[in-house]
């Protein structure tokens, strides 16, 4: 019985982690997904002037 008790811990963890990627998978698009892009679009753009500016005083 020692290897049941030594295996489960592991086998648990895959069973979670499988079911985390399956939730994150299934989560990728659908109504949101504009708006999810906007956002990180929105983001990448201030990053970008921000380096920019930061280049043109340098």
């Amino acid at each position: 019985m020692d290897y049941v008790s030594a295996l489960l811990p592991p086998i648990v963890m895959a069973v979670f982690f499988t079911a985390l990627v399956v939730t994150i998978v299934k989560s990728q698009g659908g109504p949101n997904k504009a708006k999810e892009d906007a956002a990180v679009d929105a983001a990448l753009a201030r990053a970008e002037a921000a380096r920019q500016a930061d280049g043109a005083t340098s």
